[in-house]
């Protein structure tokens, strides 16, 4: 009995084998479901096999159509494959949020026909009754004009089909932040949703009251991308415009995926003020095992010397009395860093995949304003050295010729991709476990603010690295869609080279494109752009 049953599970697996041969042949369905393609914030896509650098140029590829939305896209496009819309069939869909509190699904493949509306549309607000977006004047800011309503980018749960997003409102003069739970197919409200976001925490820093630290809808900006880690939602504020603009606290709270209910609730400077995680829309990253990692701007540092709060800093949080701190690196001149608003947590945090043989084979790496790659170990941070950061695995100092970094960087075949403010796009490799301290290759071409890239791959061979100049995005300007050789920095195309044929919507900051299934999708300030071979 044993024999036979080891001869049909050997062909049953020669049989599922064969399969996954078959359909690996044909290409893998992706869904690009959070911010940066998954929870490590890689940024790659190594499934595209249509767009290729051979076909990625001027007279083959290009804008196919767009859609109109009612207010700014700062949040990365979501794509989710054959999804069955009720009375409208199985399509592949766009996801797209903007700043005038609005979610669409759009077909991701045409906008003709029954495809020229949404496949739906769900707003968070009602002017009738006194429920708006928060208007940019009411804060005193210009960071994010004229309005602010959904800012991070949300995250879908591909297995129950839901969608999280949060949504800023002002309601009769009130100020409110809610998580929201929609249903992919309809856009409908799940599992009783939504919920108000509301916590409050020990602490006797700015704000507090009678010993407590309670959460700010007003002054609480939700920058960052949402998070989905093991059946909890997780999301994190800073401030809105300027660091000090405001007294603030830097918060990350995280609700049960199913119940909403709120299982999580972490100050970052419970005893002094500021410390915000806004990593310019980048992501919180988490490993397979839930801990948390991310930078954390200027603010009150302490930790050192048994105080909680996490200033410019590198966390490590792990679900644990909700969430509590399981380790932390801190630059030596932190304190500098902080007076000067150069924040470390202007970039946001990558997990690096296992660098087998390597010395410290669990990595995660970032670098923020100060122009400093820090390259650390998962399992031993290092907290912090007041003469140095030699306890880290390595800082690259200057990697970036001076200039600071406003983006999460992309990883793909031991290479990483950074573009820093007023830079180039410069791919450095990683070797050993270590990162070369001077860059392979560089584009010729220069952003002024910058951009967080991703690079879509067949496999590990015919990377490309995309990405969008948002330079004009204070004057109203066209954003720029670019692509490059991923091995050389080679320019291959750019949306402005076909005169206006290829012409995308006016610019947003710290916009990343999706790509998948052989088209590229653009968020701007009136239009989800979307690009492909002619």
């Amino acid at each position: 009995m044993i024999t036979r049953s080891w001869a049909l599970a050997t062909r049953l697996f020669a049989c599922v084998t064969l399969l996954l041969a078959v359909v690996a042949g044909r290409g893998q369905v992706v869904s690009v479901a959070t911010y940066h393609n998954d929870n490590s914030r890689t940024g790659q896509n190594v499934h595209e096999s249509i767009l290729k650098p051979s076909v990625v140029a001027e007279s083959t590829f290009g804008k196919l159509f767009s859609c109109s939305v009612d207010g700014e896209v700062y949040a990365e496009p979501l794509y989710l494959p054959n999804i069955v819309i009720p009375t409208l069939g199985v399509h592949n869909v766009a996801y797209v949020a903007t700043e005038h509190d609005s979610v669409y699904a759009f077909d991701a493949d045409s906008n003709q026909g029954r495809n020229a509306t949404p496949l739906w549309h769900t707003s968070f607000i009602d002017p009738a009754k006194g429920i708006t977006t928060v208007p940019s004047s009411d804060l005193g800011t210009n960071a994010i004009v004229p309005e602010i309503g959904i800012t991070g980018t949300p995250v879908i749960d591909t297995s129950g089909g839901t969608l999280y997003v949060s949504a800023a409102t002002k309601e009769n003069g009130v100020y409110v932040q809610r998580l929201h739970a929609l249903d992919v197919t309809t856009g409908a409200e799940k599992f009783g949703g939504p919920v108000i976001i509301a916590a409050s925490v020990s602490g006797s820093g700015t704000g507090s009251s009678g010993g407590t630290i309670s959460f700010d809808p007003f002054r609480s900006n939700q920058r960052p991308a949402l998070l989905l880690s093991n059946g909890v939602v997780y999301l994190a504020w800073a401030s809105h415009g300027l660091e000090n603009e405001f007294p603030y606290h830097g918060w990350v709270i995280g609700y049960n995926e199913t119940t909403l209910a709120r299982v999580a609730a972490f100050n970052l400077t419970p005893d002094g003020d500021q410390g915000g995680v806004w990593q310019s829309g980048g992501g919180l990253a988490a490993d397979a095992l839930g801990s948390i990692f991310f930078m954390s701007g200027n603010g009150t540092f302490d930790a050192n010397t048994g105080g909680s709060d996490y200033g410019m800093s590198y966390l490590r949080l792990i679900p644990k009395n909700g969430l509590s701190v399981a380790d932390y690196f801190t630059p030596y001149n932190e304190a500098r860093l902080s007076g000067s608003d150069t924040d470390l947590g202007s970039g946001g945090a990558l997990l690096l995949p296992y660098q087998s043989g390597a010395a410290h084979p669990y990595l995660a790496i970032g670098a923020g304003k100060n122009g400093v790659i820090y390259l650390v170990d998962r399992t031993n941070m290092g907290h912090f050295n007041s003469s140095g950061n030699s306890q880290i695995v390595q800082s690259i100092v200057n990697a970036f010729d001076g200039r600071g970094l406003y983006a999460t960087p992309v990883y793909w075949q031991d290479q990483l991709y950074f573009w820093a403010d007023g830079d180039v796009l410069r791919i450095f490799a990683m070797s050993g476990g270590l990162l070369g301290t001077r860059p392979i290759a560089t584009s010729t071409v220069t952003f002024a603010s910058g951009s967080t890239p991703v690079v879509s791959a067949d496999g590990a061979a015919d990377a490309i690295a995309w990405a969008i100049q948002s330079d004009q995005f204070a004057t109203g300007g066209p954003a720029v869609l670019y692509a490059f050789d991923g091995g050389t920095a080679v320019e291959l195309y750019n949306s402005s080279q076909a005169g206006t044929r290829d012409t995308a919507g006016p610019a947003v900051k710290f916009t990343v494109p999706t790509v998948v299934n052989g088209k590229v999708y653009v968020g701007t300030a009136t239009q989800l752009d979307v690009y492909g071979l002619l």
